[in-house]
């Protein structure tokens, strides 16, 4: 077994168990502990398990991974999709992006366009956004997080509503099987599905480490999206899903 199967065998065991030991894994692939412990501590750091001492469990579904630590997570995955999301966005159009840390990708990859109107409540991507000429970004009211430059608050979600744009871009912490979209925070998923409903097209960005992913705060379903962006194949129930509902599936 390869080292990536035999790492998304582990996710799925830890999903179904809660904590395993590294000696439990060492028996069940017959593999040595010092690979146990690379492979936990490799799936660790893309914040899909949180490792314990001698062993590992799920990641918390209270309590996000830093921004500095997602910042770097998985980023040549992340900017493979801003590539695609960017070569999916006319020139000349409208767009909301949201928070997080995918979509500040997303945002330098759209500096290729040309004559965009974008309105965020993301400083980090206001900032980016803002130094093409021929750009116009509005950011939006609110009360702004020192930990991760984002906007949010009545305020912020009222400023949204203000709008009707031809694509929302956003991201999002954790996908189920059945489809839910789920974050971390409360207000952040408000301005989220304000900006669902006010888009057009709604273009989700998430890499292979939000499929199944536990987060506490439900924001929506995958079937309110145009398409998904994504750098591996989501799960069967996810295919079939996404054939039901005709969400366009790009593979990054």
């Amino acid at each position: 077994m390869n080292q990536t199967l035999r790492q998304n065998r582990i996710l799925t065991l830890v999903k179904q168990k809660g904590y395993l030991t590294i000696d439990e894994l060492v028996e069940h692939f017959g593999v040595t502990p010092q690979t146990i412990r690379r492979d936990l501590n490799q799936m660790a750091e893309r914040g899909e398990i949180e490792r314990h001492h001698g062993g590992a469990g799920q990641a918390s579904s209270v309590q996000n991974t830093e921004y500095q630590t997602r910042k770097i997570q998985l980023l040549a995955e992340k900017q493979r999709i801003a590539e695609q999301i960017a070569a999916h966005v006319p020139d000349h159009s409208s767009l909301f992006i949201n928070i997080g840390t995918t979509t500040e990708t997303i945002a330098q990859a759209l500096l290729q366009r040309q004559g965009l109107k974008i309105v965020t409540n993301n400083l980090h991507v206001a900032s980016i956004l803002s130094a093409k000429p021929d750009f116009t970004v509005i950011i939006a009211g609110g009360e702004v997080r020192s930990r991760d430059g984002g906007i949010v608050g009545e305020a912020t979600r009222d400023f949204v509503h203000q709008f009707k744009l031809d694509y929302g871009i956003i991201g999002i912490s954790g996908i189920d099987d059945d489809g839910t979209l789920l974050d971390f925070d409360y207000q952040e998923v408000r301005i989220a599905q304000a900006i669902i409903e006010n888009s057009r097209f709604v273009y989700l960005a998430a890499d292979h480490s939000k499929f199944g992913r536990n987060a506490m705060v439900r924001l929506g379903n995958l079937t309110q999206c145009t398409a998904l962006f994504t750098d591996r194949p989501p799960s069967d129930p996810l295919k079939t899903l996404i054939r039901q509902h005709q969400v366009d599936l790009h593979i990054c």
